[in-house]
Formats: structure tokens, sequence, C-alpha cells
């Protein structure tokens, strides 16, 4: 289908120090916009428009929200075994201590939630080198066959060597998921729709989440041993669909590129990004960036090669932006959700049904939060997000220290750890506005086609190695220091909050290839805020 005819457009660029608004000033003859990048906004202003509720933008919701479960068995996973780990018949059944706190505490727990991250770790050394050489949805299929697995031996565990069997094999097949799946999503959208459906896919997480909390209210009130082991099962329907449905998906265009098959590439990127033509403005400019930024001998071709992470100044700031989102999105406070019921116990919860249905309610909070922030990535911007966000959670951390040491689970004042129990779900809220949508989006962003995967596979281990901090030393700082704790939290937010400010760059508005101008700059910040204005001229050369 041929472009639509469009009334010339000339542009005009002008650097300007980034305004409070992208403010339109309308003219006699121009329309003057303030934008990121003006090859992209020509680009979409000239071509022709996708529409979200044309059969081919719900055709590749459809095939993204199959990428989507590799989000939904990473949530599953964190949020189970929190729930799971508050239920006395589990502990009873596997001996663990829990020191009447609401769940189980100490060293055992600690490694068992711990032994997830080292599976991690490990699988980090394959999911890469997976992901390029057999491409994003052969990554998506090993990945969900491997959480399958562990999923199978966790639900029919006999004892603790079995659940560490299966926890293992459950966070070997999760990185290799969450290395493959994110950088699927982020190269199959469209730039202008890249922020809210990359968001969305770490959105899924809760999904995960929701389905499996809500199943622990129920089954939690059963004496039986099918209390933790049918939530534990549940963990095999996303990936399921995962493997099952990644070879009917079309292969990512830059992969396609990457390994000669330029004529598919082509074709997959008009249809999805052009409406049907190879010809539309927006296909001509990533094709052009495409052939000039995608490399047929890249370290992507060698699995042991990660030299282009750290070769050149360019690549070795986009590793430290990859690398703070790894570690700030675990260290904010969050990793304390894998032991809420037990924050709820402190907090004044004093049974274990209450604990499992605050469990519950908290993770539906929490994803309204990651799907507002869905919502504002693309407008708000990403590193405005990750400031505010991260102040906010420093905020009501500290609210929720407060209450928990004047009040706790004394008793003594009810409206007191009322406050702190709210505290802890506006915590899970804001959080999830800024770090949900971001986990996946932004360090996928950042990073270079060549390098995207061995890179995501890099982000991986330091989620995991962030996350095996929160989960081994979790269970044993409250079974030491308790509420104090959060106090840790709060001060390193405040920490990350002056990184992030004079740090991050800002990725909203540009192609992923365009982004590579970012990167390159003396001061990466700097150029990543400056505005350019575009002027729109209608009916003039």
């Amino acid at each position: 289908m041929a472009a639509p005819e469009q009334a010339p457009v000339e542009a005009v660029e002008e650097k300007q120090s980034l305004p409070p608004s992208e403010q339109k000033h309308e003219h006699e003859h121009a329309t003057y916009v303030e934008v990121q990048n003006t090859d992209l906004a020509l680009a979409l202003a000239s071509g022709p428009k996708l529409k979200a509720n044309s059969a081919r933008s719900i055709q590749l919701f459809a095939i993204l929200l199959v990428a989507f479960m590799g989000s939904l068995s990473n949530g599953f996973d964190g949020s189970v075994m929190s729930a799971v780990n508050g239920m006395q018949q589990y502990l009873d059944y596997f001996g663990i201590n829990s020191q009447d706190s609401g769940g189980g505490v100490g060293t055992t727990t600690a490694i068992i939630f711990a032994i997830y991250n080292i599976g991690m770790i490990a699988g980090v050394f394959f999911a890469g080198p997976i992901a390029d050489r057999f491409g994003r949805r052969g990554g998506m299929f090993i990945g969900g066959i491997i959480i399958i697995g562990g999923a199978v031996v966790v639900a029919v565990a006999k004892d603790i060597p079995y659940l560490l069997g299966g926890r293992f094999t459950l966070g070997f097949g999760v990185t290799i998921t969450t290395t493959a799946a994110p950088a699927y999503v982020v190269e199959m959208s469209p730039p202008q729709w890249r922020g809210r459906l990359t968001g969305l896919y770490n959105t899924f997480y809760y999904s995960g989440s929701i389905l499996c909390t809500g199943i622990t209210v129920a089954t939690g009130r059963n004496s039986s041993t099918l209390s933790w082991r049918l939530p534990l099962a549940l963990q095999i329907v996303p990936a399921a669909i995962l493997a099952g449905f990644a070879w009917f998906l079309p292969e990512s265009p830059r992969w396609l590129v990457s390994v000669g098959r330029n004529e598919e590439a082509l074709k997959i990127l008009a249809k999805y990004h052009g409406a049907g033509d190879e010809k539309a403005p927006l296909v001509v400019l990533e094709w052009k960036e495409f052939q000039e930024g995608v490399k047929l001998d890249a370290s992507d071709k060698r699995w042991w090669d990660y030299s282009e992470l750290v070769n050149t100044r360019n690549a070795r700031y986009r590793t430290f932006m990859m690398l703070l989102m790894g570690f700030f999105g675990q260290w904010s406070g969050n990793g304390l959700g894998y032991f809420l019921p037990i924050l709820f116990g402190a907090a004044g919860a004093n049974s274990q049904n209450q604990r499992l249905t605050l469990n519950f309610a908290n993770t539906i909070v929490s994803a309204s939060g990651a799907l507002i922030g869905t919502s504002l990535t693309d407008r708000v911007g990403r590193r405005k997000m990750w400031f505010w966000g991260t102040l906010a959670c420093s905020g009501t951390l500290a609210i929720v220290t407060g209450c928990t040491a004047k009040w706790g689970s004394t008793g003594a004042n009810p409206a007191g750890a009322n406050a702190a129990i709210a505290f802890i779900f506006i915590f899970g809220f804001v959080y999830s506005i800024a770090y949900t949508p971001l986990q996946a989006l932004y360090p996928a962003e950042c990073l270079h086609y060549n390098t995207r995967a061995k890179g995501m596979a890099t982000y991986a281990l330091a989620v995991s190695c962030a996350s095996f901090v929160n989960s081994y030393t979790g269970p044993i700082a409250l079974e030491r220091i308790q509420w104090r704790l959060y106090i840790v939290y709060v001060v390193w937010d405040l920490f990350e909050c002056l990184v992030i400010w004079f740090c991050a760059v800002e990725t909203k508005g540009r192609t992923l290839e365009e982004l590579d101008e970012i990167f390159s700059s003396p001061h990466p910040v700097r150029a990543s805020t400056t505005k350019q204005k575009l002027a729109i001229v209608e009916g003039k050369a």
C-alpha cells in the first residue's frame, strides 16, 4: 500500500533546553513542535499512521502477548514463594523456622530464596549466546521448556534438596526468557509505541503475581500439601504458552538482518511498522539505520565475546546505564516484597489468612501502579519517572519505618498499625509506577543491537546478584534487626536519586539506532535532555 500524499514538510532544528512540556507554537503558516529527534518526527508526520485498532496492530499485540508470558512467569515465581513462605502448612512440611513472625525466616529460608538467584546467575552465561544463535524466538522457547522442568520439580518436592534443585532450574530458565523476551518486544515494537509496549511487558509480572497470590488465599485454607503444591505447579502454565507458541511468531527484524536474511526482515518491518508499505517513511528510516548499525561480523556472532559492552566510551556508558537499572531496580526496597507476609505480621496482621489476603490486595495495588506507569513512559519520559519514583519510594518507606517502630505488632495502636500497612501498599504503588515499566524497557533501549542479547544477559546477572543479596540477607536481617532493615533502603534510595539526576540518560522519542549519537556525546545527559524545534509547514516546500 502506497503512502498517502501529505503536504510538504519543512524541518528547522534549534537546540533548546528541555522545556516543562512539549509546547506547540502556532504561526501563520507553520506549527512549531519541540521534539527529541527531527528525523523520527518527520517520518511519523509524513507516513501512514499506525492505528492501534487496525488488524495489523491487533495482530502485533497478540504476538507480543506471547512474549509477555516471559515476564508473567517471572512474576509468578517472585510472588508465589512470598505467599507460600507465609503458609504454616509449607513451613511444617519442610521443618522451617518461622519464630511466630508470619513466615519463614533464618538461614534455611535464605538459602531456598537465594538458590533461585544462583540459578539465574548460572543461566547468564548461556542466555545471551542462545538468543544470538537461535534468535529471540529460540531463546523464549528454550527458556520456557527449562522453566516447565523446574516447576514440575518444586511442585512434587519431598524434601528441601528437591526444592532447591527445582528453584535453581527455574532461575536458570527465567534468565534465558528474560533475556530473549524483552529484547524481542523492544525490537518488534514501533518506536512511537515502544515505551508503552515494553513497559506493558514488565507489567505482566503483576499478572503472574495477582494470579498466584489470589490462588494462595484460597489454597491456604486447605490443610494438606495441596495448599502450597498447587500454586507452585501453576508456574507451568505461562511457560507452556511461551514455549508452545514461540515458533509461530515472526522473528525480530534486527536479528534477521544480523544473519543476512534482509528480504524477510524488510517484509516484517513493513508489515508491523509501515502498515504494509515498504516505502513508508518510518520503514525507510529504520531500514537505513539497520543497515548502518547492525553488523554481520559483530561480537554477537561469537558466543564468548562480550568485549563490545566495554570497548568504547559509548559502550561503557550504555553498560553503566544498564547496570544502574539492574541494581537500583532491586535495591530500592522492592526486595522486601519477597517477605510481605512477614512485613504485614510486623505491622499488626496476626492471622495467616489476613496476611495472605493483604499480600493479594497489595499485588493488585502494585499492578495498578504499573499500568499507570506504562501509560506515562512515552509522555513523561524515562529519566523523570525514575528520579521522582525513587524519591517517593524513600519517603514512603520512611513512613513505614516510623509507624512500624512506634506501633507495629504490639497492637497498642491499631490505627498506627493500619497506617504502616497502608504505606506498604503505597510504596508498592509508587515503586511500580517508576520501576516496573522501566526495568525491561530502559536497559534494552540503552544497549546497541549487536550487544543487546549479551547485554540483557549481563543485566540479568546484575539483577540476580542484587536479588541474591535481597533474598539471602533479607530473612536473616528480618530475624535479627526486624523493622530497622527499612532504614537501609530509605538512605540508599536517596543516594540512588543523586546518581539518577547526574547520570541517567533520557531515551524517549528516538529510534534505538539514533541513541548512538546520545551515548557518543561528551555529555550524554545534556544531549539527551536537549530538544529540537521542528517546523511543520503546510502547503509550502
